[in-house]
């Protein structure tokens, strides 16, 4: 039987002691490198790429390992990619587009396809729609929702009704609904209101301030889903809450049920097919996590930390490699 050389064995245990410390300094390393985070309880198996839209950071498309793929250098409020791969983006006001605009952008070139320029303070949010038209909600003395043709004509007009002393904060992700009427969150009126896009009738009202006005429960992004339920995004309460058709809290979520501070002004939010919640956090900065998916019992199951600021908005493209379908909730 030979004879176990002590002087030799404990050298070997120190290696392995020092592979397994190198192996996770490693996995460390990659792990900030590509924005992700691995979180006790987490489900590191989750891979996202999304469309990402803000001031700082303007309009990127991340990939699913965690990296910028591409970027368009204009900022932009919100955005959607298109079926043809295109980029569709609300800007925010610059030199070229003095009061917003809408744009469609090629995703190889980066030329703009298509463009139309605001005609009162400030343009909020785009949509596309199924005839190849766009709901645009343009902010001003006369807030209103639009839709215009590609040739940037406006086809048809409908008022909002909500405040008007602060245009910035009037409306933020106008959407469509499947029975034709218009969803608008007006975040100072407290209010989600439902129009009829013809008459201009508000046909429901869900509020968001039962807890109190001090509370700032902004609406911000309000997503009618399948069963009839309104999920909706409240910016400055740091909360998520879904309301049966009646406008009752059915559903709710905070940084005191997440055990965590992850809420840092909640923007925007999508809802997965799985019936998971992706929420963004437009304050967050640095190190911070930008975006964080949700479960229905309020599991934390994927975060991105990637970049140096939050996003006003985002549109989760694929995961694990397959696109996400039944992607107009957000």
């Amino acid at each position: 039987m030979p004879i176990r050389n002590r002087a030799h064995s404990e050298p070997r245990t120190l290696f392995s002691q020092a592979g397994r410390f190198w192996l996770v300094l490693l996995f460390s390393i990659s792990c900030l490198a590509t924005g992700a985070t691995a979180t006790a309880g987490e489900n590191d198996s989750i891979r996202h790429s999304f469309l990402g839209v803000g001031k700082a950071n303007r309009a990127v498309i991340v990939g699913e390992d965690g990296t910028v793929e591409w970027k368009f250098d204009m900022p932009a409020s919100d955005g959607w990619v298109l079926p043809n791969g295109n980029v569709l983006l609300a800007l925010y006001g610059t030199k070229e587009f003095p009061h917003g605009g809408v744009v469609e952008v090629d995703r190889k070139t980066k030329q703009i396809l298509f463009q139309y320029k605001g005609q009162q303070k400030e343009i909020s949010t785009v949509q596309p729609l199924a005839d190849g038209t766009f709901l645009v909600a343009e902010l001003g003395p006369e807030p209103r929702v639009i839709v215009i043709n590609r040739q940037g004509k406006i086809v048809k007009t409908t008022p909002l009704q909500c405040q008007q002393k602060n245009t910035h904060m009037q409306t933020r992700m106008l959407r469509v609904l499947p029975n034709g009427h218009y969803i608008a969150p007006h975040l100072l009126d407290f209010a989600v209101k439902e129009y009829d896009p013809e008459s201009g009738e508000v046909l429901q009202v869900i509020a968001t301030d039962e807890r109190g006005r001090e509370k700032r429960d902004w609406p911000f992004t309000a997503i009618r889903l399948k069963n009839g339920n309104t999920l909706i995004a409240c910016t400055n309460g740091n909360r998520i809450i879904e309301t049966d058709p009646q406008g009752k809290i059915v559903w709710s979520v905070t940084n005191g049920d997440l055990g965590e501070n992850l809420f840092a002004d909640a923007c925007g939010a999508q809802r997965l097919p799985n019936g998971n919640t992706v929420i963004s956090s437009y304050r967050a900065k640095g190190d911070q996590v930008k975006l964080f998916e949700v479960t229905p019992d309020k599991k934390v199951v994927w975060r991105y930390a990637g970049m140096k600021s939050g996003f006003h908005h985002f549109q989760i493209l694929t995961t694990n490699g397959n696109p996400v379908k039944e992607n107009t909730w957000k």
